[in-house]
C-alpha cells in the first residue's frame, strides 16, 4: 500500500488570511512547569530537561480542515445543522475521484459538465460516498502571497450536482470550494440583486455535505479512481469545522 500525505501542514508561513501562530516551548521550560506543578526541583529531571511541547493559536478552518454542515448554516437538510463531531466516521474513509482543474484559469468556476465530461473520459460513474477531489494545483503558491485567489472554484449547481449523486465529502486544494472571494465580490457588485457570494458552501444548507479545503499533492495520486482517501477531523466539541490529515491510500 503507498500513503500519500494531501495535506498542507499548519504553519504561520503559509499566505492564508487566518494563519495560525506557534509558541515552541523547550526542554527547558518543560522541566521549570513539572517543578512547579509538582512542588519539586527542575533538577529532579534529567539534565534539568523535560518535555517539549507547543502552543498552537489557529482558527478551525486554518491548515487542510474539513467544513462541517454547521459551517454553512444553522439549518441543513431541514433540521439543525450538524457540528464536526457529529459526523458519521464512515464519511471519511471511502473510495475517492479525482478531478483534474490544473489546467484551468484562476478563479474558473467548475460546471457540473465538467464533471460529466471527466467522468466520460475517465470511464466512471460517480457512486455514493465517493469522496469528490478536486485538482487545481493552488496549493503549489501555498506561501504565495495571492495564495487565496488562485484557485478554480465549484458552482453552486455543480455542488449541488455532486451531492444529488449521493457524494457526502468533497475537497479541494484551493483556499476555498467556491470561486475566490474577489472574483465573488465583483460579481455581486455587478449584480447586487442576486445573492452571488459564497453560493457553494449555502448548498449545505439545502442538503448535508462536508467539504475538505486546502489539499496538497493531488498531483501526485498517479491514478483517477481505484484509490481511498482517509480524512478523519479531529474530535472538537461543537466546532463548525476541524483539522484533518488526509492522506491517499493506493494499492500498488
Amino acid at each position: 500500500m503507498k500513503f500519500i500525505d494531501l495535506s498542507v501542514p499548519l504553519s504561520p508561513s503559509v499566505k492564508e488570511p487566518l494563519p495560525p501562530s506557534i509558541v515552541y516551548h523547550s526542554h527547558e521550560e518543560g522541566a521549570e512547569q513539572g517543578a512547579k506543578l509538582l512542588g519539586i526541583e527542575k533538577e529532579a529531571f534529567r539534565n534539568g530537561k523535560a518535555w517539549a511541547t507547543e502552543t498552537v493559536t489557529a482558527n478551525t478552518h486554518a491548515g487542510t480542515h474539513i467544513d462541517a454542515p454547521w459551517h454553512y448554516g444553522e439549518q441543513s437538510a431541514g433540521r439543525r445543522a450538524r457540528t464536526i463531531e457529529e459526523m458519521p466516521l464512515d464519511w471519511f474513509f471511502r473510495d475517492a475521484v479525482l478531478f483534474d482543474f490544473s489546467g484551468a484559469a484562476p478563479g474558473y468556476e467548475i460546471s457540473s459538465e465538467d464533471f460529466k465530461a471527466q467522468l466520460k473520459d475517465m470511464n466512471y460513474t460517480l457512486k455514493p460516498y465517493d469522496i469528490v477531489l478536486v485538482r487545481s494545483d493552488a496549493d503549489k503558491k501555498l506561501y504565495d502571497e495571492q495564495y487565496a485567489f488562485l484557485h478554480a472554484g465549484v458552482s453552486a449547481e455543480a455542488t449541488r450536482w455532486l451531492l444529488d449523486q449521493g457524494i457526502k465529502v468533497v475537497g479541494t486544494d484551493g483556499w476555498g470550494w467556491d470561486i475566490p472571494f474577489h472574483i465573488q465580490a465583483k460579481q455581486h457588485q455587478k449584480a447586487p440583486e442576486k445573492s452571488v457570494m459564497w453560493e457553494a458552501h449555502y448548498v449545505g444548507i439545502e442538503k448535508e455535505y462536508c467539504q475538505i479545503e486546502k489539499l496538497a499533492n493531488l498531483d501526485k495520486i498517479p491514478v483517477r479512481h481505484g484509490f481511498t482517501v482517509a480524512c478523519f477531523p479531529v474530535n472538537i466539541e461543537k466546532a463548525s469545522g476541524a483539522w484533518t490529515r488526509p492522506v491517499a491510500c493506493i494499492e500498488e
